[in-house]
């Protein structure tokens, strides 16, 4: 299974993604320069994060307009596996693939620290390595990470089961307290409707390898590659 991992003007992450996936995955990746259009027959695109032109408009608003994202979301509508990590899941709602906004972090500070999700939704490409009701241990880093949407866009996320993955305590109980940045619904992830793309805030990358002090991030990075081999068959 073929990844792509883009790389924009501040993005800080692809190398972090890219070293996972043929690190630690023993994948194939290349990555993909944002003034291309050429996806160069990937299976899967990774949008890391980082601060893509600086975060100079907004979160993700001038990187959408990269000749790469054009690719991509045609990619997508295709029903090819797109996903996007704390700035590029910023960058898939300003491209307009995922519904909602991030906003600042309630409290207006950044926030750096391991948080608990707990997988909501287990039948997708991103979480099939997973059950239902699991907590996976990731850490965030990310001043804009206060998921919001309108009333009828979180009745529809609710109803089509595409809230993948929710903040929450050790204990897998979903409080205010054990949200970092304010986000509705302690929202941490959401897909689109066919499910083939995600975006999560949580850095999966960061939790690869036991030297990191966490691999529950694998869990991700495993389904996706369970998803291409069922897919390629």
């Amino acid at each position: 299974m073929k990844f792509g991992v883009i790389i924009f003007p501040g993005s800080n992450c692809d190398h972090d993604a890219y070293w996972t996936v043929e690190q630690v995955l023993k994948q194939p990746v290349t990555f993909l320069w944002h003034e291309s259009h050429d996806l160069e027959n990937c299976d899967a695109i990774i949008v890391p994060g980082g601060f893509a032109y600086g975060d100079y408009l907004r979160t993700g608003a001038i990187a959408k307009f990269s000749p790469v994202m054009e690719s991509v979301r045609k990619f997508a509508e295709s029903g090819g596996l797109v996903l996007g990590i704390c700035n590029g899941f910023q960058i898939l709602c300003e491209a307009g693939l995922l519904p909602g906004a991030l906003m600042r972090n309630a409290g207006l500070k950044y926030v750096c620290k391991p948080v608990h999700i707990r997988v909501e939704n287990a039948d997708t490409p991103y979480s099939n390595a997973s059950r239902k009701g699991d907590v996976l241990c990731i850490p965030i880093g990310h001043m804009e990470g206060n998921y919001f949407c309108d009333e009828a866009t979180l009745t529809e996320l609710r109803r089509d089961d595409r809230i993948v993955f929710r903040y929450c305590n050790e204990a897998g109980e979903v409080t205010a307290e054990s949200n970092p940045n304010g986000s509705l619904d302690n929202i941490a992830g959401i897909c689109s409707p066919g499910r083939n793309v995600l975006g999560m805030m949580p850095h999966p990358e960061r939790a690869s390898e036991l030297a990191l002090g966490c691999t529950d991030g694998m869990k991700i990075f495993e389904s996706l590659v369970g998803s291409g081999v069922l897919a390629a068959k």
